[in-house]
Order: C-alpha cells, then structure tokens, then sequence
C-alpha cells in the first residue's frame, strides 16, 4: 500500500518505519529541512533503539523515503497518517492548529480518494475538525480515521510490531477495509483490531493514558503513607500485584511520571471534561499527586541534612555548598526525553536550595545540557559524578545503574548517602555496607 505520514516526530518516525517494514511505499514528510536531511543522510533525530538500523534497511530497499514536499507527500498516499503535535495549552487542552492546518493541507493536494488517519493524540470530537478542515479544500472523496497509538518510549518498535490492540475509528465500510488491510500483518498472533466510532477512538487513548498515569499516583500515594507508617511498599505492592485484578503493571513506587504522554494526556481529559460540565475530580487528584511526587526525593534530602547541619547558617539552609550526585535524567530509561522528567524538577530545587549538582544519564545528556547549561555538570560516567558528592540520588532506573560497585561509590564519594528514587538496591545491603540509605515507601 501507498502510506504518506505527515509529521517526523517520535510517533509519525516510528510508525512509517514500521509500516515501511510491513511492505508498504511509505513517504514521510515534514516541514523542518534540517530533521529531513538528517534522515535523509541516515541520521535519526530522535533517541529510540532499534530505530536508526530499521530506517537505514527500509530507504536502502526503496521503501522508506523522506521529503519536505507535502504536494507531493500527499499524492503518494492512500492512506495519509496526520502524526504531528499538540501542544498543550495555558488552560491545558490540546491546541489543534498543525493538526487542523495539515488537513488543510491534505485537501488543498488531494488528487482522489484518500483515508485521512488521526495518528496524533486529540481530544474527542477532532475527527469532525478534520472532515470539515479538509472538505473546505477538495471536492475529492475521503474518509476520516481515528487511529491511536500506545507505544512506549524505548519499547516503541516492539510495541508497533505485536501490538496488544490495534484501535481504529471509522464510520465508512471502505474506510475500515483499507484500515484492516494495513494492520493484518501485525495482528497474525491473534490480538484483536477493535473497530468502534471515530469518537470513542479518540477517548480510548486518552482513557488509557489516565488509567496508568492513576495506578502511578495511586502507589506513589500509597508509598508515602507507608513511609510515614513503617510499612513496607515493596511488599504491599507484592501483596496488590498477585491480585489478578490489579496486576504488577505501573505499580512500581518512584518520583512521579513525566514524558510526552501521561502528563499532557491528562491535563487535556481533565480540560476537555471541564469544557463539557465534568468535574474529573480523580484525574485532577492523579495531576495533583504526581506534581508532589516530584519533590518528595528533594524533601528527604533536605530533612537528611538539616538534621546533620546543627545550627549556624548552614543548619538555614542546609544544603548550601553541598554536592549532590544524579543518576538519570530521561524521564524513563531507554529514551533521551525529558520533556515533564521528574529530575528536571529535582535538580532546580536542588539548585535553588544552594547545592551543586552533578549529574550522568546514557543517553540523555545531550538534552540535559539544554535545559541547564552550564549550571550543571555533566558527568560522561555515572562513577564521575559521584566524585566527592555528599549524596546520591538515583531519579531513573537505567539497567546499568542496578547493580554497580557499591565499594568503588563508597570510595569516590565524601559521605555514603543514598537517596533511591526507584527503588532499585537493597536497603539491607546497603546499609550493612556503611550506606545511609533512605528509599520511596521505606523506612
């Protein structure tokens, strides 16, 4: 099949590189020349792995092609995927105008028949925006299609591949065949592609995001109140996970969620629900809880010093002057984003309170040096950065920061102190070892 997909980000990238891979002609456009002759040159903009070898194997076969040219982007294809942004905006809600304007956009070029697919997240109700942006263009037929995506960041490529469900909203029986005929190959291990209207589509992503983005506030939520009670949350979680109709999937206690999705995704539920006379009172809690989340790391390090700095102008202001080590960065691991990243927030309280931050994430030190210049440094090894640090604090659970050399920190380090943001050593080692060790939901 012929697939123009209108939008190079993480979404749009992904799914005409998959799509390629399947076997069909995928055009991939847009509008910033610089992303565009980086693909072209075999560079990828974005940090997803897996990506950057799937995409040099489809555009050396043919399959696989990136423009600038929406004319022509838009003559290729018989299904054109819209996968560009939606920024949120003051009040929250999703603003609409790329995604309104490529319609334009798709009608202006349309040279017959087309199936016009919402890959991008929008709130409910956008199909119609849609079919009225591109009929006011083309006298052409078409169809508008819902079609959300559930990838994750650093799993995307597998997520694509062998998807759980593949969602599709669509009203027209041409429209539904060709939808069905596109995603076959990726559904032979029996998961199902759930037909439903355009609308109910559209709720579905945003549904989904809420409902995982409430299981991390709630065991966030949880993971505090056992700290303040001495339980344990790594065992009430255990005890909550075997439940089969709870599940261990998002039960992980931490520094809240971040990213491009869950934080964005929620707000605009929340708006979208206000704007139709519902009050979303537990997605607002869900907002609530996480914004706090983010600070509850850099409230146990400022207790752990105040209670050692005694008084003076230290004991005022505690961590003035002190060191303190960051292992990670990206919101997740296996991504360089960190758009919303928990550590972000971290490290300006840190920062603000007088401490002198050093800091090592894999790969996202690149962005990181966006955000904070030269007000932090970038340790290009995780042991670097834990040179004469007066604390550790562990913000994303990157595999190769599990299982480190525990006495090699001890050494590098001014005073062994470790603040787990993931939970990730063992308490009892650690502490066995000389550690001052303090974690989420631990005492």
């Amino acid at each position: 099949m012929k697939i123009a997909v209108i939008g190079t980000g993480y979404v749009g990238l992904v799914t005409g590189t998959c799509l390629a891979e399947s076997g069909n002609q995928v055009v991939c456009m847009d509008i910033d020349d610089v992303k565009i002759g980086m693909l072209n040159a075999g560079k990828t903009p974005i940090y997803e792995p897996g990506l950057e070898e799937l995409i040099g194997h489809n555009t050396s076969h043919g399959r696989l092609s990136f423009t600038t040219d929406m004319k022509a982007a838009v003559r290729h294809g018989e299904i054109i995927f819209i996968a560009v942004g939606t920024p949120p905006g003051e009040d929250g809600s999703a603003d609409l105008k790329y995604v309104l304007g490529v319609a334009r956009d798709i009608g202006k070029y349309m040279n017959g028949y087309k199936v016009v697919v919402n890959k991008s997240t929008v709130p409910v109700g956008t199909g119609d925006k849609v079919r009225a942006a591109v009929a006011s263009r083309t006298k052409h037929k078409f169809d508008v299609v819902s079609n959300p995506e559930f990838l994750k960041e650093g799993a995307a490529i597998e997520d694509f591949m062998k998807p759980d469900r593949v969602v599709i909203g669509a009203e027209k029986p041409k429209a539904m065949e060709l939808m069905n005929e596109l995603y076959a190959p990726f559904v032979r291990t029996g998961k199902p592609i759930l037909i439903m209207d355009i609308k109910s589509a559209e709720m579905t992503k945003y549904a989904s995001n809420a409902m995982l983005a409430t299981k991390i506030s709630f065991i966030n939520e949880m993971a505090n109140i056992c700290g303040s009670l001495g339980a344990d949350i790594d065992s009430v979680r255990k005890g909550m996970g075997y439940d089969k109709r709870i599940g261990f999937e998002f039960l992980f206690p931490g520094v809240g969620y971040g990213g491009s999705c869950f934080p964005k995704d929620v707000k605009a539920l929340v708006q979208t629900a206000r704007e139709h006379q519902v009050d979303a009172r537990v997605l607002k809690a869900v907002e609530e809880v996480n914004e706090s989340q983010k600070k509850v790391i850099f409230q146990k390090i400022v207790s752990h010093f105040k209670t050692r700095s005694g008084a003076g102008s230290r004991g005022a202001k505690p961590l003035a002057g002190r060191k303190i080590a960051i292992w990670g960065l990206s919101f997740k691991p296996r991504t360089d984003d960190m758009r919303e990243a928990p550590s972000v927030v971290i490290i300006h309280s840190l920062l603000r309170a007088g401490a002198k931050v050093t800091a090592h994430d894999p790969v996202a030190m690149n962005e990181a040096y966006k955000i904070f210049k030269d007000r932090v440094i970038l340790a290009e090894d995780s042991y670097d950065a834990l040179r004469g640090a007066d604390a550790l604090a562990v913000v994303t659970e990157w595999n190769e920061f599990r299982t480190p050399d525990f006495q090699r920190m001890k050494k590098l380090m001014r005073s062994p102190v470790i603040f787990d943001g993931r939970n990730i050593f063992s308490r009892e080692e650690l502490r066995k070892m000389g550690f001052t060790y303090y974690g989420m939901g631990r005492t």
